[in-house]
């Protein structure tokens, strides 16, 4: 670090150099930074100085032992073992973030790929829909989920002579929801839409109808004899819901169930 840094009390305003060059603030705060650089030449210059530190730190996070004050001392610039230890242990933990999300991605497209289910990854235990401990992976298909689920609702439409039931359980994060969906046919591409109490409506799922449709007793294929399900979501609680529509992409109506 320049002299020019360790000689002269920095202004409030121009503290958030260190922690752009090191990438750790979040977007909003990146973007308010930078439109503060395009007009003052001292942060540009020690931006310039600071280039290279976030790589510089996280080989040091990933060395047994990091943080420790011998690393410090062997910083040509010597800061005290306090501002190193801080540094290293904030990038360390910034990279063990990326890797953990990078875990479960991976794992999630691994089981999309052997098997095609359904894929949920308990990544927090935060749940309240089960016990499953973090990191565990939990798979169903679209029609084991709806099958699972004990509260549900169906209508069908005189006109398009289309049902629909739709299964529904609260989650911390909002609603989870199942289709069934019978005696459609296609081409379409449908979506099944959940209507709040206030009138905001919400896309829980989109899907595709082949030719021969689903849920047609005299069906010319044997999956278009059966009923379609699909997975889908909506944040709102349960409660926050007055009904359900599943309309094609012209937005006509197919079946409309009340909640």
């Amino acid at each position: 670090m320049s002299g020019s840094m360790m000689g002269t009390p920095v202004p409030n305003e121009h503290e958030t150099v260190g922690a752009y060059a090191l990438g750790i603030l979040d977007d909003a705060e990146a973007t308010a930074f930078e439109a503060h650089l395009a007009t003052c030449e001292w942060c540009a210059q020690q931006l310039d100085e600071l280039a290279g530190m976030e790589p510089m730190l996280a080989a040091l996070a990933d060395l047994p032992g990091s943080g420790t004050p011998a690393i410090g001392e062997s910083l040509s610039a010597k800061p005290s073992p306090r501002i190193v230890n801080k540094l290293v242990d904030e990038v360390a933990e910034r990279r063990a973030q990326k890797r953990r999300r990078s875990f479960y991605m991976v794992a999630a497209a691994a089981a999309l790929i052997i098997g095609g289910p359904v894929v949920a990854i308990a990544a927090n235990g935060g749940d309240s829909g089960g016990g499953a401990k973090q990191g565990q992976v939990l798979a169903a298909t679209p029609k084991e989920l709806f099958e699972s689920m004990s509260d549900k609702v169906s209508a069908t439409d005189s006109s398009t002579g289309v049902s629909a039931t739709v299964a529904m359980q609260d989650k911390n994060w909002g609603t989870s929801l199942g289709l069934e969906l019978k005696g459609v046919k296609g081409p379409l591409k449908c979506s099944l839409i959940a209507v709040g109490t206030n009138g905001e409506r919400w896309t829980a799922s989109t899907w595709s109808v082949g030719k021969w449709g689903y849920g047609i007793p005299n069906g010319k294929t044997p999956e278009s004899k059966q009923p379609l399900y699909i997975g889908g979501a909506v944040a709102p609680a349960q409660n926050d819901i007055d009904h359900f529509e599943v309309v094609d992409s012209d937005g006509n109506k197919l079946v409309q169930v009340d909640a």
